[in-house]
């Protein structure tokens, strides 16, 4: 009972559902001032949207995540700390009667932020904007501070406290992806939109002159997605597919209060006719 009561929604707008027959959902239009300049949108700019209304919470995604991105485990005690090195997390909230509320299931990977704070907060310039609109994270800049995960209001970032792949077996290692650096201690990881999967499509296009068409980059947590909620392109592209959802009235951001403009938003989830959300 105490979990669902600190989980509850409390009328935030963090999971934002509507009715069946709503054509026009509560979205916000107005832009608040920034200090930031708005640059001009080069191809590729690269965005994703999760659709809340397909998203069953599986945990698929966070599998993928680990995966591909040689994400080691914390183990039990480390858990028993609170720690965790996941950089994708899917969040649950709770909305109505404690005794039998109605579920809601959000994925959260990194925001990839038009006005980032944690690259206003790193002190050695180690989380910097590329010119894709991507959040990066280099490490051999990094120092630790964690500076970046206090500014960050997703937090979803992670700071590798322990040498977690030092002492790995050879068979562990072997499992590794090799196109994704294994960290060492002491460095903040998150999400880079499978920056390695990105590159190797760059290199494709090259070769070929031309651009990188839609659809030739699959991150790993679209790629495994079983309902197809996640959409990942080239919000640049107006014919690509992550276009097209983010054009739905559905459409919004996380904490867009904060007036972070993240290239990762989300769609709305339908409430059906019976009322279940």
């Amino acid at each position: 009972m105490l979990r669902r009561r600190r989980r509850a929604i409390d009328g935030k707008d963090l999971v934002r559902v509507v009715d069946v027959l709503d054509t026009a959902p509560k979205r916000s239009e107005s832009r608040q001032p920034t200090y930031w300049k708005e640059l001009p949108r080069t191809r590729p700019s690269w965005g994703m949207s999760i659709d809340l209304d397909l998203c069953t919470g599986c945990g698929a995604c966070v599998t993928a995540c680990i995966a591909e991105n040689n994400i080691p485990m914390v183990g039990r005690e480390g858990v028993s700390d609170g720690r965790r090195m996941h950089w994708l997390r899917v969040d649950r909230y709770y909305e109505g009667d404690p005794a039998a509320p109605a579920i809601h299931v959000q994925p959260v990977p990194c925001m990839h932020c038009e006005d980032a704070p944690c690259e206003m907060g790193c002190p050695v310039n180690a989380a910097v904007h590329s010119p894709e609109g991507l959040n990066l994270q280099v490490y051999n800049r990094c120092i630790g501070t964690r500076t970046c995960s206090s500014f960050c209001p997703y937090k979803v970032r992670r700071f590798n406290w322990f040498d977690y792949t030092g002492g790995a077996a050879e068979s562990v290692k072997a499992q590794r992806n090799p196109n994704v650096t294994v960290r060492a201690r002491g460095v903040m990881e998150k999400c880079t939109y499978c920056i390695q999967r990105i590159s190797s499509a760059r290199i494709d296009a090259k070769i070929a002159d031309r651009p990188i068409p839609d659809g030739a980059v699959k991150t790993a947590c679209q790629q495994v997605c079983p309902t197809g909620a996640i959409s990942f392109g080239d919000i640049a592209d107006p014919e690509a597919e992550v276009v097209r959802r983010k054009a739905s009235p559905r459409d919004y951001a996380l904490l867009e209060e904060v007036n972070t403009r993240p290239r990762t938003t989300y769609r709305a989830r339908i409430r059906s006719e019976r009322g279940d959300g």
